[in-house]
């Protein structure tokens, strides 16, 4: 025996530190950050900007610069449902991934139709509906965050399916009967926009008023137990 504790000699009486201190620990959350879900969400958030040059390249007609703008719609969204799906699966939620794949998802959206509006192939007031709810509800997701989380409901994935492929449709340079089909696939999104944007009201409405109702019991609760326990001690001090 060398008569050392066995912290000095590595031995399993303590846990050897990290190297590195403030380094090592900075390391550890940097390699939680860089992810597989973070990396897609980052990757959708640098698609933006290539997407509006182009979808805009030569004025925003060219057929094909159209095409290519229509496959980083496509990639887009197709990152949007496996980033998510990793993210659950494999528990790689992050702080970031939280903020970063919402502001993701109606970035490209919102692009894509104020792009759309622009060029005049999609009346503004469907980009105003569109984007006054997605905004809405983000509002509205902060404003009850503290009480409750909304769920994200069957009618509201079907909402973004249904843009996906009207805003898809509206980027690609259809003609004929396929430029009638994508107005009306549209007009199904705008209708579910709607729809289950004043669901989410509903339940935003539904679980603030709960937890407040909640709060307020749990401090009656707790002023109760506060009262009695002076009583005791005042009791015992008789």
């Amino acid at each position: 025996m060398t008569g050392a504790p066995a912290s000095a000699a590595g031995g399993s009486g303590a846990t050897p530190a990290p190297r590195g201190g403030k380094l090592g620990a900075a390391a550890v959350n940097q390699a939680g950050l860089w992810n597989i879900a973070n990396i897609l969400t980052m990757a959708r958030l640098l698609l933006v900007p290539g997407f509006v040059m182009l979808l805009l390249h030569d004025g925003g007609y060219d057929p094909v610069w159209r095409s290519f703008a229509w496959a980083a719609f496509a990639v887009a969204m197709i990152t949007d449902v496996f980033d998510g799906h990793l993210a659950r699966a494999y528990n790689l939620v992050t702080d970031f991934g939280k903020i970063a794949d919402p502001i993701a998802d109606k970035a490209i959206m919102g692009a894509a139709l104020i792009c759309l509006s622009w060029l005049g192939d999609l009346p503004w007031w469907i980009t105003g509906v569109i984007l006054f709810r997605e905004l809405g509800i983000t509002l509205m997701r902060f404003w009850v965050i503290r009480h409750s989380v909304i769920p994200a409901s069957r009618g509201g994935k079907m909402k973004t399916l249904a843009q996906g492929v009207a805003v898809g449709m509206y980027v690609l340079a259809l003609t004929g009967p396929l430029a009638t089909l994508r107005f009306w696939v549209m007009m199904v999104a705008v209708v579910l926009t709607v729809v289950t944007g004043l669901d989410y009201v509903r339940q935003a409405v539904v679980l603030r008023r709960r937890g407040i109702e909640a709060e307020r019991a749990a401090a009656m609760e707790a002023a109760g137990e506060s009262a009695a326990g002076t009583r005791s001690a005042a009791e015992a001090e008789r």
